[in-house]
């Protein structure tokens, strides 16, 4: 890596989310977000837990795991025949928004309490490998905004232990939530095309330092009955109709040649079945499913040192449907 990709800093990426959440802030009764301020000054607000969201306010809960560095925005798209919306992400700095603050990598374990978190406070808490991995510089912020995937709403004792890993008082914090199995929590998942492409690339071997813009969209899961069910919607929307866009600055297309195929979630042998039966069949254990499966279904790279465009997957909307409707 050069000088510049070993020390990749935060541009104040809390800062930003708790901009995007202050300029919203009178409009969270409309969107259906439920707030609260804890014993010890933490902020929760409730995207989907207790509260009923809004497809608006998943499109502010995906900008702010993506720290306000992505536009979000549903647009209509289709699934075989039928119209059906779609999440659409689009940004010029894909490995901050998307990898450093959208992907949900710090496990979040505390007293009983269990989360995915995602969103720019895992800057600040660096619980994962992955910062040391991509040469990321340790950074402090006044303020720290997390997102939090669980059906459980945190308490004082929660947001204390996760204001104590991000070095901030309690006062600071702000804790965006929303169940899987919500409006809110099934839209921010369908936000992370772009996200799951980088993190495929990531465990290709691939430089993601040298993305430099992507676009993506995924069919917007419908509402589940239960988390486990909105589990397997929300990651087969993904998988089956996620299509992805990169821009990439490499010397030559040697890479894009020997892995491209690996790339796309056609790759995997458990291509065309159901996200939630894998899993079953896995033990429900994700670390003994296949790893390539976690990827888009349709990858594009536009290598902008030689003008090539190469694309690798298949969409599969009749599968996307099966599981929509199962």
């Amino acid at each position: 890596m050069s000088e510049a990709e070993e020390s990749i800093r935060s541009p104040g990426c809390n800062s930003r989310a708790a901009e995007l959440l202050a300029r919203s802030a009178a409009r969270f009764a409309e969107l259906g977000i439920g707030t609260a301020t804890l014993s010890n000054g933490a902020r929760v607000l409730d995207f989907g837990v207790h509260s009923r969201g809004s497809v608006q306010a998943g499109v502010l809960l995906a900008k702010v795991c993506l720290a306000g560095m992505a536009d979000v925005a549903l647009e209509t798209g289709t699934l075989g025949e039928r119209r059906w919306p779609a999440v659409r992400v689009a940004t010029d700095a894909p490995l901050m928004a998307c990898l450093l603050n959208q992907y949900a990598g710090w496990k979040i374990d505390s007293d009983g309490f269990f989360a995915m978190g995602s969103g720019p406070m895992r800057l600040l808490a660096r619980r994962e490998p992955l910062f040391d991995q991509l040469g990321v510089a340790a950074s402090s912020e006044e303020v720290a905004v997390g997102v939090l995937e669980t059906a459980t709403l945190p308490d004082a004792k929660v947001c204390a232990f996760i204001a104590r890993a991000c070095g901030v008082p309690t006062d600071r914090l702000t804790l965006c939530v929303a169940r899987t199995a919500s409006i809110a929590g099934g839209l921010q998942i369908a936000a992370r095309s772009v996200e799951t492409a980088l993190h495929k690339l990531l465990e290709l071997g691939f430089p993601v330092q040298r993305i430099l813009s992507g676009w993506g969209t995924a069919p917007l899961p419908p509402v589940a009955a239960d988390d486990l069910s909105a589990m397997g919607k929300t990651n087969d929307a993904i998988l089956y109709g996620g299509e992805v866009v990169l821009f990439v600055d490499l010397p030559d297309d040697a890479w894009l040649r020997r892995h491209g195929a690996q790339i796309p979630s056609c790759a995997s042998a458990s291509f065309g079945k159901s996200f939630l039966d894998v899993f079953e069949a896995a033990g429900r254990d994700f670390y003994a499913m296949d790893p390539l499966l976690f990827s888009p279904a349709v990858v594009t790279i536009n290598n902008l040192k030689t003008g090539t465009v190469c694309s690798w997957g298949v969409r599969r909307d009749d599968l996307v449907w099966q599981s929509f409707t199962r």
